[in-house]
């Protein structure tokens, strides 16, 4: 459970789950514990997640494809992530074309890109999108985003009523700034306008619920590798009906019910768009993730995110020459995920300070999100800290009293 901190960080705030870790070389010729910033780019594995993958080493075999008893446990084990999965979504049931379909993929890139291999359309999005959520779409219509989220949505609804879009595509948190959208606002102007909606839950996922049926949500995509389970595969879940119409997104077996020299069946999703041999460990990994998340749960990791966030928020603003990124000034709700820039230092050299001297692990750079970085005027980029379940209050406070050090140093 989560200890209650103020905001100056006079009581401790322990992890909530045991996560994976080390210890980290200093510039001194020591070691140090290593303190993790870098979730947004792929978090730790969790205990649970771990140990799943442990359990079903000894019985790995072929998906689908064999009768003998360790096939048959690695098949179960494998449909019965999808079932997690979907429940962890709250993914419509049924066998109608409005039904939800859960397909494991390699990573959030390779949802959307399947995602838009199935867009019967045209795709609106915002120039704050990842390149995972730019870059693939066919026929995509950028639309800048503004300093509030009422101009942004404004503009959002303009560019979605000018002429018929298919999808409405968009981040559920942001990978830059942890800013959350409002999503259940964004579904109902997207539906109003004849339009779907996709949400980019790379970043939401780990931290808040998740419910397709209850939203209306059309489409989510996320990483096992965001999600405590780095072990290389993604999430695409949705309507099935443009799934079952596109063409398949890789030809080969598993996607198939028959196959002659004139002509193919192929399968319904998911297996129309999960051709080859299924990543067993990957898919498991994240359903117990799924899990170990639900368990703990989500007001409970809200709770623990907030109180963290905003003590290092507050004790990096104490900082002079330290300047906090956001895209919004009228959203308060993000996850934990704060950025900065430290003046008179380039990102790059923050992030190697912390490292090097103090053992602190960050991203610095351009957060594959170049057009809004670039917009913003920071060429260089920025730095990101980002924090999870395996967070304390000593962690915040490392890297606060670290990066005072470095501003000190200039003198």
């Amino acid at each position: 459970m989560t200890a209650v901190l103020d905001t100056c960080s006079t009581t401790f705030v322990a992890p909530l789950a045991a996560v994976a870790g080390t210890d980290a070389p200093l510039s001194n010729g020591t070691t140090c514990r290593y303190a993790n910033f870098d979730y947004a780019a792929s978090a730790p594995v969790l205990a649970q997640v771990g140990a799943k993958v442990q359990e079903l080493i000894p019985t790995y075999a072929s998906v689908h494809r064999g009768a003998g008893h360790a096939s048959q446990v690695s098949t179960d084990a494998y449909e019965q992530s999808r079932i997690a999965v979907a429940k962890f979504l709250g993914a419509r049931t049924g066998d109608g074309p409005d039904s939800d379909v859960v397909v494991f993929t390699r990573n959030t890139t390779d949802s959307l890109n399947l995602l838009a291999h199935c867009v019967p359309g045209d795709v609106v999005v915002l120039d704050i999108e990842h390149h995972a959520n730019l870059l693939p779409w066919k026929n995509a219509r950028v639309v800048l985003a503004s300093d509030t989220i009422e101009k942004t949505i404004e503009s959002l609804v303009g560019e979605l009523c000018s002429k018929p879009a298919a999808l409405l595509a968009i981040t559920g948190a942001s990978n830059v700034t942890g800013e959350i959208v409002p999503i259940e606002r964004l579904t109902e102007i997207a539906h109003r306008c004849g339009a779907r909606i996709l949400v980019d839950a790379a970043q939401l996922a780990p931290h808040r619920a998740i419910d397709l049926a209850a939203t209306g949500i059309d489409y989510v995509a996320f990483s096992g590798h965001k999600l405590y389970a780095p072990f290389g595969s993604g999430v695409l879940a949705g309507r099935r009906d443009w799934l079952d119409a596109a063409d398949p997104y890789l030809a080969g077996g598993g996607a198939v019910r028959n196959v002659s020299l004139e002509c193919v069946d192929w399968a319904p999703a998911p297996a129309r768009h999960e051709a080859g041999s299924p990543n067993l460990f990957g898919a498991a990994g994240i359903a117990a993730a799924c899990e170990a998340l639900t368990a703990i749960g989500f007001d409970e990791i809200g709770r623990h995110e907030e109180v963290l966030t905003s003590a290092l928020v507050e004790g990096l603003c104490a900082i002079d020459g330290v300047k906090l990124l956001r895209f919004w000034n009228d959203i308060d709700d993000t996850v934990g995920i704060v950025t900065f820039t430290v003046e008179g230092f380039a990102p790059v050299e923050v992030a190697s300070y912390l490292s090097t001297e103090h053992g602190i692990g960050v991203r610095d750079g351009r957060f594959c999100a170049h057009p809004i970085i670039d917009r913003l005027g920071l060429p260089g980029g920025a730095v990101r800290a980002s924090l999870g379940l395996g967070t304390s209050s000593d962690d915040v406070q490392r890297v606060i009293d670290a990066v005072a050090q470095l501003v000190a140093s200039k003198g």
